[in-house]
């Protein structure tokens, strides 16, 4: 949301924001809420934000933030909770007891083995020697277990992520659509998941990260990567807007199934679509994770050409959140230089020597930097190419190094005199001012 939003809306009516689990957001939602924490210091808004102790919030201290921290249920509050889940049923004391010792004051742990044991058909037998899962990763399992004929559409919705829709799980499942959705409501009344909509328009949503990795956790490993092989051509064909609108959820399920090229094909595009929402420490981590896929990958051609897509996008993208002169900027160029020169022709080499180029200037390498425009022009004077010959002009902006600036104008002037391109009336300002030698 942005800020003008808020301000807008506030200006209407007093605001209730809530945001919910923000510890796992990523850099730029936690730039964002920086923003608007700032600016509500002066609106008509209450923001609302939960996260677990390790998170470290930015804002806390300031004068308009309060931290509230919540504790460990009493045992008292967790003997509310128990009667709460049963519905008001009460349980043999003994188990009743265990549970309150076992979940250590944590609500979720209380309300998932307090189900289990009512689920279990134990309400009304304490015996002594009644297995009550030590664990909340236990209870949860032992929870799908007696769901066992529901258990693979949890598995299958594991699989898909945190969040998916009936239409999706339909297709993934291939089951009978009345099997589907009677699994599915057993689900729901289980509160494992939580539906929002009507089928086939609904959307579902497991109830905590923890019962989505309990179910995931039941898979076997052979099972699991045929289950993500089966949603990557269902999400490409079925789903087409996804690879451009959410390719990291591609990557993700490409990975999964040990589809290595496309896994960091879709890494890439990642990077390339945060990169365009100027969401610069994503594209970087999407990236990162392409190059370590990259490894499992044997050596030739095809590796050899998606390394460079990759980077020369890192090179980009690094540049934007370290600057120019940052030494991973200049690896990732160096190595895509390498990659280039496999293959003399290569349409990258121009724009990966131009930010070679700017690496190197801002690193106070002038001579290096001189050096490496110098390899660009003669690039494209031997390719015939007027934009590789502006990435040249544009890689070297300082009007006072006369001798680079000299070359390259007469050099250009001798191109258009042989009327290989008419260049200067399309050059940006900058650029034209470069050429003629006179300051903007």
């Amino acid at each position: 949301m942005q800020v003008a939003q808020v301000e807008g809306l506030a200006a209407r009516q007093p605001l209730l924001m809530l945001w919910e689990d923000i510890h796992w957001s990523d850099p730029t939602t936690l730039e964002s809420l920086d923003l608007l924490i700032d600016r509500a210091a002066t609106l008509r808004v209450l923001m609302i934000l939960t996260f677990r102790p390790e998170f470290t919030p930015r804002w806390v201290g300031r004068p308009h933030v309060t931290l509230l921290s919540l504790n460990r249920l009493p045992p008292r509050h967790r003997a509310e909770m128990i009667a709460h889940v049963t519905g008001g049923k009460t349980l043999p004391k003994k188990i009743a007891d265990q549970i309150i010792d076992r979940t250590d004051g944590v609500p979720l742990f209380i309300e998932e083995l307090t189900k289990s044991v009512v689920e279990s058909g134990r309400m009304t037998d304490a015996g002594d020697h009644l297995a009550i899962p030590t664990t909340l990763q236990a209870s949860l399992l032992a929870r799908l277990d007696r769901l066992a004929p529901v258990r693979e559409v949890a598995q299958i919705g594991a699989a898909l992520g945190r969040q998916f829709s009936h239409e999706l799980i339909s297709a993934v499942s291939r089951m009978p659509p009345q099997e589907l959705d009677d699994a599915l409501a057993r689900l729901v009344r289980a509160e494992l998941i939580f539906r929002r909509g009507t089928p086939p328009d609904a959307e579902y949503t497991f109830k905590h990260a923890l019962v989505q990795d309990a179910a995931y956790s039941t898979l076997l490993r052979g099972r699991r990567q045929q289950l993500h092989a089966s949603i990557v051509p269902v999400l490409e064909e079925q789903f087409p807007g996804t690879g451009e609108t959410q390719p990291e959820l591609l990557a993700h399920h490409c990975t999964r199934a040990g589809l290595i090229e496309k896994g960091v094909a879709y890494r890439h595009r990642a990077g390339r679509h945060s990169m365009a929402r100027s969401a610069m420490i994503e594209a970087v981590a999407q990236l990162a994770q392409g190059l370590e896929l990259l490894a499992d990958l044997p050596a030739g051609d095809e590796r050899d050409h998606l390394e460079l897509d990759v980077q020369v996008a890192l090179g980009a993208a690094i540049a934007a959140t370290k600057g120019f002169a940052a030494l991973e900027v200049g690896r990732a160029y160096e190595r895509a230089r390498e990659l280039c020169r496999q293959r003399a022709d290569h349409p990258e080499l121009p724009a990966v020597l131009s930010g070679l180029c700017v690496h190197h200037l801002h690193r106070s390498g002038v001579h290096v930097s001189y050096d490496v425009a110098e390899e660009l022009l003669r690039l494209a004077e031997q390719r015939r190419d007027p934009a590789a010959a502006l990435l040249a002009i544009g890689a070297w902006p300082s009007a006072r190094c006369i001798g680079a600036t000299s070359s390259l104008r007469s050099r250009i002037s001798s191109w258009r005199s042989r009327s290989m391109i008419g260049l200067t009336t399309d050059l940006p300002c900058s650029c034209r001012c470069l050429i003629s030698g006179s300051p903007r």
